[in-house]
């Protein structure tokens, strides 16, 4: 399996002034969704770019600020990818950012070269601008990107006539328009709007490619679209809790999963728990659900260091071991002598997990109850999420070939999983149950990760 590494946030705006303090502030508000790189584009009658190593509060001074003139510009934060580029071309000077993955990258590259083509580093973003300068103009060469590539993007693009903004045909990655009297935007997620004060639009439609300028948003085009295919796991984990994606608030949706763990422990019997609890921070809305349904006190039982990144989007398993460690500190007044239901996202590789259980039964904690939002993580996922091969997938090491594709071989991994992480039970959402606590059609959501079925395949 190719290593996929892709996970990032995406920012533009067109103002009646200076932009880039906005800017600054939209990728700060996405800083969640990637810490490794950061960047900014603006123009002025030409492009001024800096890209930087690091979060967005730490790598740009005052007077790098001052250099970003423009009234018009866009933003990036990644795990992996240096973005904003910029290209001089027949179009001008363009500056492309992009969040997503390309899973035939190798072969487009390899394709270009042969048509005369160099590359820095290979990085996906090269791919997409080269695809669009070769077309010609930046609306054929959208046109062209969903032709030619197999993967997810949503894409921005800078230049002299605003800001072309776009998503995949299949509308995996967020992307979201916002305004108010005098600035027109577009971002990865609402929060980031949200915290400009700005009134949140609308979300970008699958295929529709959407020009953002001082005056507004205009449609160009509608790129033909054979089905829908949001990633679930904006809301059960990637998206900011005080987001909103494609009509549904991130913090509703992490309720609706906590309260159907409450309710299959209810249906099973109950579980008696004293207090019921989150890990930090994605874990929360998923806590509150199950305290809502069950009843079960809520209590914090680690402390977060807010200093720290992300474990999940750190890119290697060192990395993230480490953070992972940084990140969270038990509080032992309300761990002792406790019977914790546990709640979390999801279950990747499992050491985390197993870290924290071991953390809150070495603080005395009588017993431990995992309960985890997501069904069981079977694939790797292709277009974007930092999970790489088959072999760091936990559940996958239970179930070696097929499916989990009934009640009691869910029941089965439980029991294993439980004894591979020292919790005194874990129990999973389903698919179905997952797909029904968020209230969005199952066709309409890429469920890969779960089930294998990479959209568009489903057919063959």
């Amino acid at each position: 399996m190719k290593s996929v590494q892709e996970n990032c946030g995406i920012f533009g705006i067109c103002s009646s002034a200076d932009c880039v303090e906005d800017i600054y502030q939209g990728i700060d508000f996405l800083q969640h969704r990637g810490q490794e790189y950061c960047g900014m584009a603006t123009f002025d009658g030409k492009i001024h770019q800096i890209t930087h190593y690091g979060k967005v509060g730490n790598t740009f001074p005052g007077p790098e600020l001052r250099i970003l003139t423009g009234t018009k510009g866009i933003g990036h934060v990644s795990l992996r990818e240096r973005q904003p580029v910029m290209w001089q071309s027949r179009m001008g000077e363009i500056s492309v950012a992009f969040s997503g993955n390309i899973i035939n990258a190798g072969e487009l590259i390899e394709g270009m070269k042969d048509r005369g083509h160099a590359f820095y580093r290979s990085y996906n973003v090269e791919v997409i601008a080269k695809i669009i300068i070769e077309a010609g103009d930046i609306v054929s060469g959208i046109g062209d990107l969903s032709r030619k590539i197999i993967g997810a993007y949503s894409l921005v693009v800078l230049t002299q006539e605003g800001i072309y903004a776009t998503r995949d045909v299949y509308g995996y990655r967020p992307l979201i328009l916002g305004k108010d009297a005098n600035r027109y935007a577009v971002s990865s997620e609402s929060r980031a709007l949200h915290n400009l004060e700005m009134d949140v639009v609308r979300d970008v439609r699958p295929g529709e490619i959407v020009l953002v300028q001082n005056k507004g948003f205009q449609t160009l085009q509608q790129l033909a679209s054979a089905r829908k295919a949001h990633c679930a796991f904006e809301w059960a984990y990637t998206a900011s809790i005080d987001s909103i994606i494609d009509g549904l608030f991130v913090q509703e949706a992490r309720n609706n999963l906590g309260q159907s763990l409450a309710q299959r422990d209810i249906e099973e019997g109950g579980l008696d728990a004293d207090i019921v609890a989150p890990v930090p921070m994605s874990g929360i809305g998923h806590a509150l659900g199950y305290h809502k349904r069950s009843g079960v006190n809520y209590q914090d039982v680690f402390l977060y260091n807010r200093y720290a990144d992300r474990s999940y989007t750190q890119s290697t398993q060192n990395a993230r071991e480490k953070m992972a460690k940084r990140k969270l500190s038990v509080l032992r007044y309300a761990v002792e002598n406790r019977r914790i239901a546990l709640c979390d996202d999801s279950i990747v590789r499992g050491t985390q997990i197993l870290h924290k259980v071991r953390d809150l039964k070495r603080a005395g904690a009588k017993e431990v109850h995992v309960r985890i939002a997501c069904p069981p993580l079977m694939y790797p996922c292709d277009f974007g999420i930092s999970t790489r091969s088959y072999e760091e997938l936990a559940a996958r090491q239970f179930f070696r070939s097929g499916d989990i594709t009934s009640l009691p071989q869910l029941q089965e991994l439980e029991v294993w999983m439980a004894n591979q992480i020292g919790a005194d039970s874990v129990k999973y959402n389903s698919i179905d149950q997952f797909v029904k606590a968020l209230g969005i059609p199952k066709g309409d959501l890429c469920l890969k990760c779960w089930d294998g079925i990479r959209p568009g395949t489903e057919a063959s």
